[in-house]
């Protein structure tokens, strides 16, 4: 079979195409023949060599959906044909996670990815994708969608009527739209495109705001909420983008740390998250029925993942350019065994 690994270092020419041979699934394993992968910023970070250590011929990808060909011993949950998606965390399965469960987290470090033409992988670790959805809407779910649910739905409680802030237009934060937008809130979403920003309102957000025009967005937030501040804000920027987060959301408000997509930034402003009770919450996606429960709300509200590009298999390398680019709205797929 073909796979991905990452060879020799870090950087875009160390992930090469190889040959390997097909998995057998062992007790309590699948066999998953996989119709798609998604990819996360996470995984330019690991090429990149800025998020943890890659093991020398790691498979990449935390996120892919597929078929199930075979299973082995004392399988029970999973049959030959059944549509599947790999769990972020193989381990995390209910509760609370423990340092060890999340040191494993899929295609980074030492657990092998879904960039593969099949994956054996637990049946514990798997989870059924919905009938509503297509392999490759199913393969955005797992990390981005997941990470979004769990900022606010799972730990962020949102209620009807709240006022949610998702910071951009990648994976996370459409999702953390089109989720507030499920439970009932008024969403504010953000980009440097206002051809991005007219899409999302097309998909139900309230606001939009051009922060390369809108500089100072957080000002604008406040405008918009009346100087009350959002409820929840979805923050994927980092050091860059926090302090301003920090000011648009109300007193006693939210803010969920994902991303680091905006690294530099000055110091943190903890004045302002004294004076106005700010909670923050780091997310770090979530576990296996975490990711059943929203499955089973975006299958009741038939509600569908975006995605922005669509790539073959052997352009992985260019998937990977446009994630580090940025140039994207919502998530970037690529097709895996497409034609059988």
């Amino acid at each position: 079979m073909r796979a991905y690994q990452i060879l020799d270092g870090i950087g875009l020419e160390k992930l090469r195409l190889t040959e390997m041979p097909e998995p057998e699934p062992k007790e309590h394993e699948i066999l998953v023949k996989v119709k798609a992968v998604s990819l996360n910023y996470r995984d330019v970070m690991t090429l990149e060599g800025t998020y943890m250590p890659a093991k020398h011929g790691i498979i990449p990808l935390s996120d892919g959906t597929g078929e199930v060909v075979a299973a082995g011993a004392n399988v029970s949950q999973f049959k030959v044909g059944d549509r599947v998606a790999g769990c972020f965390f193989p381990n995390w399965i209910h509760g609370t996670a423990s340092r060890e469960m999340l040191a494993l987290a899929r295609g980074g470090g030492e657990v092998d990815g879904m960039a593969a033409e099949f994956v054996a992988i637990s049946e514990e670790s798997a989870v059924h994708i919905p009938e509503q959805m297509s392999y490759e809407e199913a393969s955005t779910l797992p990390c981005a969608g997941l990470t979004a649910w769990c900022a606010l739905i799972e730990e962020g409680g949102l209620q009807p009527g709240e006022r949610v802030l998702a910071l951009g237009t990648g994976g996370v934060s459409v999702f953390a739209m089109q989720f507030a937008l499920m439970a009932g809130a008024e969403v504010v979403i953000t980009s440097s495109s206002d051809s991005k920003l007219k899409r999302a309102e097309e998909l139900g957000a309230h606001h939009g705001i051009n922060y390369r025009t809108c500089t100072e967005w957080d000002e604008e937030v406040l405008k918009l909420t009346s100087g009350k501040g959002v409820d929840h804000v979805v923050e994927v920027g980092g050091a860059g983008t926090l302090n301003r987060s920090l000011r648009a959301v109300k007193t006693g408000g939210l803010v969920s740390l994902i991303g680091v997509l905006a690294e530099s930034g000055p110091p943190v402003n903890h004045a302002v998250m004294l004076g106005k009770k700010i909670r923050l919450n780091g997310i770090y996606v979530g576990s296996r029925s975490m990711f059943e429960a929203m499955i089973s709300a975006m299958t009741l509200h038939k509600l569908k993942p975006v995605i922005g590009e669509t790539y073959p298999f052997e352009e992985l390398h260019q998937a990977y350019t446009s994630m580090h680019n940025g140039s994207h709205f919502g998530k970037i797929v690529v097709r895996v065994n497409a034609n059988n």
